[in-house]
């Protein structure tokens, strides 16, 4: 008899952790690191690049008519321990290229060793599957390069999916050679 009110104790503890580990996450989300504002005509960029980011707002699962929709956090880390990096421009294109949204309007600085980010809520299918960010970043000394990379996020009932999709440079601003 003891034995058997124990299982039946084990069998409501673990009912209990089953349950709790089944609630959703809490919705609530921390802002991304707070921007400050530079002067856009007082800024001497000496280095910089253009990157463009893949982002999937939308996956394909099973055929090309399911669809799994996906939340995109556009995450752009300084990492560069003295010196703050300036993005001058973020913009996010659909799948035909089309531009969707500026997320800033003027450069904003971002600290050393700081991150910032950009969230595409998993309801926003503006982008559609093939949809990408543009950041145009800038220093004024020469510096580490950031990691700039989108991660996509979605969960389901019982289903969950994550992935990370790097940042290519398409374009950059060296200092010269000389200096």
């Amino acid at each position: 008899m003891i034995y058997s009110k124990r299982i039946i104790f084990s069998l409501f503890v673990i009912g209990l952790v089953g349950i709790a580990a089944c609630a959703p996450l809490s919705s609530t989300s921390q802002p991304p690191a707070t921007l400050y504002p530079v002067a856009a005509s007082n800024l001497q960029i000496v280095t910089g690049q253009t990157i463009y980011v893949p982002a999937y707002s939308s996956i394909f699962y099973g055929s090309a008519t399911q669809t799994m929709d996906l939340s995109v956090t556009l995450a752009i880390h300084n990492t560069d321990t003295n010196l703050p990096i300036i993005i001058q421009s973020v913009t996010y294109h659909d799948t035909d290229g089309a531009l969707v949204r500026e997320y800033i309007d003027s450069p904003v600085e971002v600290p050393p060793l700081a991150t910032t980010g950009f969230v595409v809520e998993d309801s926003d299918q503006s982008g559609g599957w093939g949809a990408n960010f543009i950041v145009i970043w800038g220093a004024e000394q020469p510096v580490y390069e950031p990691i700039i990379e989108a991660i996509m996020v979605s969960t389901r009932g019982n289903q969950g999916i994550s992935f990370i999709s790097p940042g290519r440079v398409v374009s950059q601003t060296a200092a010269d050679a000389g200096e």
